[in-house]
This record gives C-alpha cells, structure tokens and sequence, in this order.
C-alpha cells in the first residue's frame, strides 16, 4: 500500500480535479468515485451520505433559486426554479458525492494512527513557518479520540445528546505514538503522477 501520505494527498488531488472539471468528464471521475465506494465501503459511504444529507439539500436548492436563467415552471413566478442553477447545483452536488465517495476510500483504507501519521508528515513543511507538526498531531488525535467518545455516548434524546457533548472533557495523562514511515520510490512517483495528472486538468480547463 502507498504511503499514507500519498493516499491522503491523491485524495486531495481527486477533490482539486472534481472542482475543476465539468460536463462528462465529472460525471465519469464522480461516478467511478462512487461506484469504487459503494464496492469497497458501502456503510461508510451511507453514514457520510446520511451526515451531509441537509448540506447537500441545502447546495442544491441554494443553486437552483439563487442562478440565472429562464424559470422552470414559469406559472409559479418568483417561486420557480431556474434552468442553469438546477444545472449548476447538480454539478456541485456531483463534485460533493465525489469528495465523500474518495473521503470514505480513504477511511476504510487507513486507521486511525495511520491518518494521523500521513497528516502530521505532510504538516511537515510547515515548521518553515513556525507551526509544530507534533503540537497539530496531538491535537488531531485527542479531537478524533474525543469525538469518537462522544459518537458512542451520545444517545436517542437532542436533549440528553446536548449536555453529554457539554459536558468537560476528562483529563488524562498519557502518550500518542506516531508510526511514521519514510516515502518509497514508488510513492514519489504516485506523488509526481497525480501532480502531472492535476496539473493536465488544470492546464485542460484554462485552455477551454
């Protein structure tokens, strides 16, 4: 398997080229995404699905009543619809199925530690900056650790489900530990080919 790293940034690269591509070619990247998805991690699919489902909702009605264009139904006047932002939101609503699709890939395909350990070495570069990689990977873990927690407690009532996600974070000592690996050839060139492949797409979509 790639580095986790790698899969963590051709990830990216997949969510970079959804944004920037249109017509066919995205539905054909967001279709093999999903269809990939629903082979490999069809209930962490569904789960993400379920979690965003009045985010995508919201997208598409946004797209559709706030675009340009004739009225779909011309009766209902200002309360129509339009033509290019139904178009418009479906799109956004392919680039956003085919983010989640690759999102669960990559979740199924890493642990934990492994996710934490692909971000903290492509926090890496940052330290030019005055950022800490370790302090961000800690920070990561206890957030997934805690979330994790509260997924698990959280019970049927919004009520008792608010004070439980309210309530203060036990204090624990203890220790993270980071399986950092080093890159392989073979992981430097998946990094150059998915660059060049992006790079394509990009170049593709200025030229159009």
């Amino acid at each position: 398997m790639p580095h986790p790293a790698v899969q963590i940034y051709i990830w990216m690269c997949l969510a970079l080229a959804g944004q920037m591509l249109d017509g066919y070619a995205l539905a054909i990247l967001a279709a093999m995404e999903i269809l990939l998805s629903l082979g490999m991690c069809p209930s962490r699919f569904f789960y993400l699905l379920r979690r965003t489902r009045w985010i995508l909702i919201s997208l598409f009605v946004i797209f559709a009543y706030t675009g340009t264009g004739d009225l779909l139904w011309q009766q209902w006047g200002a309360f129509s619809p339009v033509t290019d932002g139904i178009v418009h939101g479906l799109l956004q609503l392919l680039r956003l199925l085919a983010m989640l699709a690759g999102l669960s890939i990559l979740l199924s395909l890493l642990s934990q530690a492994q996710l934490i350990a692909g971000l903290y070495v492509m926090s890496l570069p940052f330290v030019h900056f005055g950022l800490s990689p370790e302090r961000m990977a800690v920070r990561l873990a206890l957030t997934l650790q805690y979330a994790d927690k509260a997924r698990q407690k959280i019970s049927g009532n919004w009520r008792d489900a608010l004070e439980q996600m309210l309530e203060p974070a036990p204090m624990a000592h203890g220790y993270i530990e980071l399986q950092v690996t080093v890159f392989s050839g073979r992981d430097w060139l998946l990094v150059i080919a998915v660059t060049v492949a992006l790079i394509e797409v990009w170049l593709l979509g200025v030229l159009q």
